[in-house]
């Protein structure tokens, strides 16, 4: 198994934008924050300090795992992408064989999953069983409610 997470080159662009928004604006608003909280006085017993502090250790984890995900970034141009196959970054329209519903998932790395906005990863059960297959092809899922058969009616970009 590779480490690459796969993505477009918006989505690329628009983490670089959202990086480089958390350095500037992000740390020069908690350092106002903190300096805000020394000017109270007593730092050992001073609640906005240490709620100041705490909130600049989650945004330095944030920009660190942002990092890590661009360094570990592989572009796939989404236009290049074969639709004959299941692939990551393919729309996949699904019908569940016992319900009749239509259901539309978009497979992605996983750190670029979101659930209810149909961005499904590829490490899930249902991407995972979905990789690969076809047009036509049936899979069976096992997911917290049951066992599941798709069908898949469509693969796209």
């Amino acid at each position: 198994m590779n480490d690459y997470i796969y993505m477009t080159r918006e989505r690329l662009l628009e983490l670089e934008r959202e990086l480089n928004d958390l350095k500037i604006r992000g740390r020069k608003e908690i350092a106002q924050k903190i300096a805000d909280a020394r000017a109270h006085g007593d730092l050992s017993e001073n609640a906005e300090y240490d709620a100041a502090k705490e909130e600049q250790g989650l945004l330095e984890l944030k920009i660190a795992k942002l990092e890590n995900m661009l360094a570990r970034a592989k572009i796939i141009d989404s236009n290049s992408i074969s639709t004959d196959e299941v692939r990551v970054l393919t729309k996949v329209k699904v019908k569940n064989l016992k319900t009749n519903k239509i259901q539309v998932y978009h497979l992605v790395s996983p750190e670029e999953a979101d659930f209810e906005n149909g961005k499904m990863s590829i490490n899930s059960p249902i991407g995972r069983q979905l990789l690969g297959k076809k047009v036509g092809d049936v899979v069976k899922v096992n997911v917290p409610a049951g066992l599941i058969e798709l069908e898949i009616l469509e693969i796209s970009r």
